[in-house]
C-alpha cells in the first residue's frame, strides 16, 4: 500500500457514477492509494455512503448528461484541489430491449450518458490533464464486443466508447495524456435493479453470464477498481490506446 500511496499521493481524480458498483469502488481505491477524489453522481445519498470513513473523498452531485454539467464538474475539481489528474468515465445505464421495442426514449438517455457525456466531460478536462500529465479511464464493457441481443444500443454505446479511447489516445499523445479502458464482463453491481429488473429476471441473468464466463463466477466492483489502478499509474506510463478485459475469460470464450 505504501508504494500505491507514494504513486498517487497528491492527485486528484474525477469518478463518475461513483455512488455504487464499480465507481464507488473505484472512487475508494483511489483514496486509499492517496489521491484526492471528486466523487460524482445524481444522487447525493449513495455518494455519501461511498464517501463514509473515506476523508479523501468528496460528493458532488450532478446529472452529468444536464447542459453546462461537464464544465461545471471540471471547475469544482480544480477549484477544490487545484488541479486534475486523472478523469474516470465510469457513468452509465443500460436500458435492456429488442429491436422492435427500441424507442427514442430508450436510445437516447443510454448514448447522452454512455456516449456523449464522455465526450463533453473529457474535453471540459483537456486544459487540466493537459498541464497535470493526466490520464483518462474510459469504463466499457467486454460483453459488448460480441453480439449482445436485447442490449444492443447499450452495447454499441459502450463500442463508441472504446472507439474514442483508441482515438483519443492517438490525438492526445502530443499533449502529454494518455487514455486507457478497462472493459467489465460481469461484475456484481446494482445495474441490474437500476434497469427494473425482477429478482426473478436478475437472478436468470446473473446465471447465463456465470455460464457464459470461463472463471465460472461475478466479477467484484474491486477487481476492476484495480485494474483502472494499474492503468492509471505513472508505472503504466508507455500504455496508452489500451483496452483492458477483466471479465473471467467471457470475452475470448
Amino acid at each position: 500500500m505504501s508504494t500505491e500511496k507514494q504513486e498517487f499521493g497528491g492527485r486528484v481524480v474525477v469518478v463518475t457514477g461513483a455512488g455504487t458498483g464499480i465507481g464507488r469502488a473505484t472512487a475508494r481505491a483511489f483514496a486509499a492509494a492517496g489521491a484526492r477524489v471528486v466523487a460524482v453522481g445524481r444522487r447525493p445519498e449513495p455518494l455519501a455512503e461511498a464517501a463514509a470513513g473515506h476523508s479523501a473523498i468528496t460528493p458532488y452531485a450532478a446529472d452529468i448528461t444536464a447542459d453546462g454539467a461537464a464544465e461545471r464538474i471540471a471547475a469544482h475539481a480544480v477549484a477544490t484541489y487545484g488541479r486534475l489528474d486523472v478523469l474516470v468515465n465510469n457513468a452509465g445505464i443500460v436500458r435492456s430491449g429488442a429491436l422492435g421495442t427500441c424507442t427514442k426514449e430508450s436510445i437516447g438517455p443510454q448514448l447522452a450518458t454512455n456516449l456523449v457525456a464522455p465526450v463533453l466531460l473529457t474535453r471540459a478536462a483537456l486544459p487540466h490533464l493537459e498541464r497535470a500529465g493526466g490520464v483518462v479511464v474510459n469504463i466499457s464493457t467486454s460483453v459488448g464486443q460480441r453480439a449482445w441481443p436485447g442490449n444492443a444500443v447499450y452495447a454499441a454505446s459502450k463500442a463508441g466508447l472504446d472507439t474514442l479511447t483508441r482515438s483519443w489516445a492517438v490525438e492526445l499523445a502530443p499533449r502529454g495524456i494518455r487514455v486507457v479502458g478497462v472493459a467489465p464482463g460481469a461484475v456484481e453491481t446494482p445495474i441490474g435493479a437500476h434497469q427494473g429488473l425482477s429478482a426473478e429476471r436478475l437472478a436468470a441473468v446473473r446465471a447465463w453470464q456465470i455460464d457464459h464466463t470461463p472463471l465460472g463466477r461475478l466479477g467484484r466492483p474491486e477487481e476492476v477498481a484495480h485494474a483502472v489502478l494499474r492503468l492509471a499509474s505513472p508505472e503504466s506510463a508507455f500504455v496508452t490506446g489500451a483496452i483492458l478485459p477483466v471479465d473471467g475469460g467471457a470475452v475470448v470464450a
